[in-house]
């Protein structure tokens, strides 16, 4: 009888037999156990497709230049995350003898609510792009043209947002726009996801009296820090009580409006925090800051301590903090309310007992030069006046007499 050999394996199977055996488990397990497909759907890489520079007006306001097709006019239109389409000021469609369709829709401002016509199917230039299909509002835009003493010809919100990725470097002062596509977010910055229906709405917490998470508008075309309705404030006891507060004038679409201007002791939004806010309230009689849903708006003097990627299509935005970002808040107060008319800085509103009717000022007085600046530039002179504590000496004509007054800046703190 053959003896096996030491260390064999009397009942060892072939090669070939093994690898069939191998086979058949595998089959088994495919049978038994459903395959999943790893397959899915990216979009394309992002792709830029023009950048260009942007001037920063008072409060953060971004100012971009572009053209009508057919237009030779160059016009300046304020970047509006808060804008839900697009517009033009009534005095542009004039002069460039525009064709209105009328309509019967209506946009709500702090100060009231009004009917507007369109110019449709216009195509917008700017540098490097050429955007199609556009259906502007059109909106009287005399008083902001007046507050910053630059033309303004019109807002871009939603119609550009929805169509691009938009990146705001606001240390350089460069826009940039991309093509809608995946994206690779840079280091050292927080992702919002906010809600979009025209006008992006995140969350963030304000802290004065207490504690209060509510959700804002994110607002790149409103000139301040905070928003709040006088129902949110009442409502939700957000300041302390005998909190400082000052009796002040703000401008927007529907003309001016008194507000009331305090500080909140802390804003935060993801891992962001900001201490001494200044905050405005005011009588939301149009509902603009859309309460109880929404707590108000955040602004762009907030929002310009970060550089921005907007990306509407996926829902993101991105903030990474810049060079401005630990800036002093603006807490002058003088109580002025100050426009360029006809060329000449007019003051047209004098609060009572502010530093300005302190000093003198009337309604009607044509500013000729604070401290040594005779430029009769209003973003230069508002300057000057947000500094508190300063002494300014400020020369004025009243009735063809001039008169040197002495102002005091006052602080809100």
């Amino acid at each position: 009888m053959t003896q096996p050999r030491p260390n064999s394996e009397p009942f060892a199977c072939p090669l070939k037999t093994k690898r069939f055996v191998f086979a058949l488990l595998l089959l088994l397990v495919g049978i038994v156990q459903p395959c999943f497909s790893q397959e899915q759907f990216v979009a394309p890489p992002t792709r830029l497709i023009t950048k260009f520079p942007f001037k920063i007006l008072t409060g953060g306001i971004v100012i971009i230049q572009a053209l009508l097709t057919g237009h030779d006019d160059t016009l300046h239109f304020v970047l509006d995350t808060g804008s839900g389409g697009i517009s033009l000021d009534s005095a542009t469609v004039a002069y460039l003898k525009l064709k209105e369709t009328p309509s019967d829709r209506t946009i709500r401002g702090i100060a009231g609510v009004r009917k507007v016509n369109f110019v449709m199917h216009q195509q917008m230039r700017l540098p490097g792009l050429t955007v199609d299909s556009l259906n502007f509002h059109i909106n009287d835009y005399e008083l902001l043209t007046s507050v910053y003493g630059e033309k303004i010809d019109g807002i871009i919100g939603y119609s550009l947002f929805s169509r691009y990725i938009v990146k705001l470097d606001y240390d350089k002062l460069i826009m940039e726009i991309w093509q809608n596509g995946s994206i690779r977010y840079p280091r050292g910055g927080f992702l919002l996801k906010p809600l979009i229906n025209n006008i992006p709405v995140f969350g963030a917490r304000i802290n004065d009296n207490h504690p209060v998470s509510a959700r804002f508008y994110f607002d790149s075309g409103a000139g301040l820090c905070i928003l709040m309705s006088e129902d949110f404030n009442r409502d939700s006891a957000i300041l302390k009580k005998g909190k400082k507060i000052t009796v002040t004038q703000a401008e927007g679409i529907g003309g001016k409006k008194q507000m009331k201007i305090t500080t909140v002791k802390e804003l935060r939004f993801g891992p962001y925090r900001f201490r001494k806010v200044p905050a405005y309230i005011f009588s939301d009689d149009y509902n603009v800051t859309a309460y109880p849903q929404l707590g108000g708006l955040i602004g762009n003097d907030i929002l310009r301590r970060f550089n921005v990627i907007v990306n509407y299509a996926a829902k993101e935005i991105h903030l990474t903090p810049n060079t401005h970002y630990n800036e002093a808040f603006d807490y002058s107060y003088t109580g002025l309310g100050i426009y360029l008319v006809d060329n000449e800085v007019l003051v047209e509103d004098v609060i009572e007992h502010s530093p300005g009717a302190v000093a003198g000022f009337k309604p009607g007085d044509i500013i000729i030069a604070v401290e040594s600046n005779f430029s009769k530039n209003i973003q230069a002179y508002k300057a000057l006046l947000q500094r508190p504590g300063a002494k300014l000496k400020v020369m004025v004509m009243r009735e063809a007499e001039i008169l040197m007054l002495n102002l005091v800046v006052k602080s809100i703190l």
